[in-house]
C-alpha cells in the first residue's frame, strides 16, 4: 500500500473511531433515567445473588435484649441503597457526603444549589447526571402533575383545623386510584417488570405531590387557589410558584430543603414503614402514605414543628436577651423541670448532623443578621456544653430539625403546622428509589421474628444455665 492510501485509510478509521465515540458518548449523554436504571438490573440482581451465597451464614451482628426492647436500635437486619448514615461523619448519599453532593449534583442555571431531580437519580443509580438528563426528568415529572377531579374534591372538602400531614398522606392514599402497578398486579403481569410499574407510580407520585402539597398550603391558610406546573420550571421553583412564593432566595432553600431532607437511611419510621409496606406489594401510592404518616409523628418529621414552638417560648421568656449566660439559665430549667431541648439529639448521629451545618451556611449567606438565626446560632454555642454536663444525652449535638423551621419563617412561609408537609414531599425523594429497587431484584415481604417478654426470660435462663 502506498504512504498516500496508508494514511487516507489511517484518516477514515480514525474519523470512523471518534465518530463511534461520539455516537457513544450522545447514546449515554440521552439516556433517561429509566433506561439508565433497566440496564443496571441484571448486574443488580447478580451481585445480590452471589453475595448472599457465598456470605448468607455469616453473622452480621448479635441482638441484645436492650435491643430487642429498645425499639431494635442499631440492629443490621436491612438493605438500603441509597444511603448509609455513620455516626460519626454523618450521611452519605451513594457515598457522598452532603458537601459533596451540594458541589456535584447538577445545578439550573443561576443557581448555588443543586435540584433533588439529581439525588433521585444518584440515589436510584448510584451515578451522578448531567445537567441535560435532570432537566430532562424535571420535564417528565412535571407533566405528571395532573390530578384525578376526586381527590381534588375532598382536598377541598376536608376541615381546614385537619393537619395538613393528614391531608397529605389521605390524599396520596386516595391517588390509588391512579396506580399503574395496582392495576398491572391485578393484570397478572410478571414479576420481573413490577419495578418498571413501581417506576412510573413514583415518577407520577412526585410529579403530584407539590400540586397537592400547595393545594394543602391554600386551602388551610390563603385563598385555595393554586395553578399549574411548568415544565420549564425545576422541581423546587414549582412548588415554591404554586404556594405563591416567587423570591429567588426562597426557591434556592427549597432546592437545598428538599434534597438534604430527601434520604437518611433507611432505620427511621417514615422510610422503614415505606419499604415494609411496599415489602407486601402494596403500590407506591400506598406505601409512601404509610410513610408519611410516620413521619407526622412529633418524635420524627413534626420535630420541626415543636423546635420552633419551643424557640417562640424561649425568645417569649428571655425577652431579646441573648446573651450566653441567659440561654444557659433557660436551658438549664428546661432540664431540671423534666423537659427535653428539642432539636438536640439524634438516634444514630453522635456529632452535629451535618444537614444542620448545611442549613446553617445557607443562613449565614443570606440573612445572618436575622434574629432567630442569632437565638440558634447561640444555642449552637451553649446547649452542647450544658447537655454534656447534664450527662443523660448521648448526643449533645443539633439536629436537622434545630434549624429548619427559621430558615423558612425568615422567607414569610410562617405556618409552622406546614413545615412536616415539606418534609414529607422531600422524604418522597428518598424512598421511592429503594422501592423501586426492592422491586427490581425481587426483595421479599419483611417479616422479623418477635418473642414475648416470657419467651425472652426463658431464652435468657437457657443461657444463664449452659
Amino acid at each position: 500500500m502506498s504512504q498516500t492510501l496508508l494514511v487516507r485509510s489511517t484518516k477514515i478509521r480514525t474519523t470512523s473511531l471518534y465518530r463511534s465515540l461520539s455516537l457513544a458518548s450522545r447514546h449515554y449523554s440521552n439516556q433517561t433515567l429509566k433506561d439508565k436504571f433497566s440496564e443496571q438490573i441484571p448486574s443488580k440482581i447478580e451481585e445480590i445473588k452471589t453475595f448472599k451465597k457465598e456470605y448468607g451464614k455469616t453473622v452480621i451482628d448479635k441482638v441484645t435484649l436492650e435491643q430487642a426492647y429498645g425499639g431494635m436500635r442499631g440492629i443490621k437486619s436491612m438493605v438500603w441503597e441509597g444511603s448509609v448514615l455513620d455516626p460519626e461523619e454523618g450521611i452519605r448519599f451513594r457515598g457522598y457526603t452532603i458537601p459533596e453532593i451540594r458541589k456535584l449534583l447538577p445545578k439550573v442555571e443561576g443557581s448555588a444549589e443543586p435540584v433533588p431531580e439529581g439525588l433521585f437519580w444518584l440515589l436510584l443509580t448510584g451515578e451522578i447526571p448531567s445537567l441535560e438528563q435532570v432537566k430532562a426528568l424535571s420535564n417528565d415529572i412535571a407533566s405528571r402533575s395532573e390530578l384525578p377531579d376526586h381527590v381534588v374534591q375532598m382536598l377541598d372538602n376536608l376541615p381546614r383545623d385537619l393537619h395538613p400531614m393528614a391531608q397529605l398522606s389521605m390524599a396520596v392514599t386516595a391517588l390509588e386510584s391512579e396506580s399503574k402497578f395496582a392495576k398491572a398486579y391485578a393484570q397478572g403481569v410478571n414479576k420481573k417488570d413490577y419495578w418498571s410499574y413501581t417506576f412510573e407510580d413514583s415518577l407520577d407520585l412526585l410529579g403530584k405531590l407539590p400540586i397537592i402539597a400547595s393545594k394543602i398550603y391554600r386551602n388551610v391558610f390563603k385563598d385555595g387557589r393554586v395553578g399549574t406546573m411548568d415544565t420549564n420550571f425545576d422541581y423546587s421553583k414549582n412548588l415554591s410558584h404554586l404556594m405563591g412564593y416567587t423570591n429567588n432566595d426562597f426557591i434556592e432553600l427549597m432546592r437545598l430543603y428538599l434534597t438534604i431532607h430527601s434520604d437518611h437511611e433507611g432505620g427511621n419510621v417514615s422510610a422503614h414503614t415505606t419499604h415494609l409496606v411496599g415489602s407486601s406489594l402494596a403500590s407506591p401510592y400506598l406505601s409512601l402514605a404509610a410513610g408519611l404518616n410516620g413521619l407526622a409523628g412529633p418524635l420524627h418529621g413534626r420535630a420541626n414543628q415543636e423546635v420552633l414552638e419551643w424557640l417562640f417560648k424561649l425568645r417569649e421568656e428571655v425577652n431579646g436577651d441573648y446573651t450566653k449566660e441567659t440561654i444557659e439559665k433557660y436551658l438549664w430549667d428546661t432540664l431540671n423541670s423534666g423537659r427535653v431541648i428539642p432539636g438536640y439529639g439524634h438516634a444514630v448521629l453522635r456529632k452535629t448532623d451535618p444537614r444542620y451545618m448545611a442549613q446553617r451556611d445557607f443562613a449565614q449567606k443570606h440573612f445572618p443578621d436575622y434574629e432567630l438565626f442569632k437565638l440558634v446560632s447561640t444555642l449552637y454555642e451553649v446547649a452542647p456544653k450544658v447537655l454534656m454536663k447534664h450527662g443523660k444525652t448521648k448526643n449533645p449535638w443539633p439536629n436537622v430539625d434545630s434549624h429548619s423551621g427559621i430558615l423558612l419563617q425568615y422567607y414569610g412561609l410562617t405556618e409552622s403546622s406546614f413545615y412536616t408537609v415539606l418534609f414529607g414531599v422531600a422524604r418522597a425523594f428518598g424512598v421511592l428509589p429503594q422501592l423501586i429497587i426492592d422491586r427490581a431484584v425481587g426483595a421479599p415481604i419483611e417479616r422479623p421474628k418477635s418473642l414475648s417478654t416470657e419467651k425472652y426470660k426463658a431464652l435468657v435462663r437457657t443461657i444463664g444455665n449452659q
